[in-house]
């Protein structure tokens, strides 16, 4: 059995792949370098492929930075800080940035005769994302029905598992632990310094996990609120 494992070097994503492994899945993991602020991410990405041994991990570039819309991508806008209880959608939303990364892992899935495609993606404790929603995920499963020489002409159903979808961060972090997930390794800083900077809306979403589920953040951090 083959998996396609989107890979940030992130927390989520991280343990979203322990879940692949822990199911017997060979894991094929897809990274994306889009000019993103927070690159130093794929070499967390990097670091955690490593730990799994895996056959093959493929970093795609795309320049996102060309459209700009988001302090992810565009250096006139500012990574924002202490926002997490926010009911708008933050600046740190990259626009269509799901529907191009699983567009991309649904080609890759096809060609490499996977049947799961892993993504991350969480519903509860996030930054409240339009592509973190299983809607979205419905949608875009009905479309890679329809989309591909695997599903079109071979019949063959390549499946989005969203493993993390309705977890809390706590959940996650837990889930993480006990799968033995190198959670070392990772990195959630939006703001893609050596040092976590502890402050912006993914690393306070992050040690509030950690802090929920008991546990110490193996990772440094410039300022640690627990």
């Amino acid at each position: 059995m083959k998996a396609v494992v989107l890979l940030s070097g992130g927390l989520d994503s991280t343990v979203c792949m322990a879940v692949a492994h822990s199911k017997g899945y060979e894991l094929f993991p897809i990274s994306f370098n889009y000019n993103q602020r927070h690159a130093r991410e794929l070499e967390s990405a990097e670091s955690v492929a490593q730990y799994y041994n895996v056959t093959k991990h493929i970093i795609i570039e795309t320049n996102m930075n060309v459209i700009g819309g988001s302090a992810l991508t565009d250096e006139q806008l500012t990574v924002p800080t202490g926002n997490i209880d926010s009911h708008q959608i933050p600046v740190t939303y990259v626009p269509a940035r799901n529907l191009i990364f699983l567009s991309y892992a649904l080609g890759y899935a096809e060609v490499m005769g996977a049947d799961k495609i892993f993504i991350g993606v969480n519903a509860l404790d996030y930054s409240g994302y339009p592509d973190c929603r299983p809607e979205f995920i419905n949608l875009f499963q009905q479309v890679a029905d329809y989309s591909t020489k695997a599903g079109v002409q071979d019949h063959r159903k390549i499946v989005i598992e969203t493993p993390l979808l309705q977890l809390t961060k706590k959940d996650i972090v837990l889930l993480g632990k006990n799968l033995d997930a190198p959670l070392q390794f990772t990195t959630s800083c939006y703001n893609g310094e050596s040092v976590a900077c502890g402050e912006c809306d993914s690393c306070l979403l992050r040690l509030k996990g950690f802090a929920e589920a008991g546990t110490i953040d193996p990772i440094i951090y410039r300022t640690r609120s627990e």
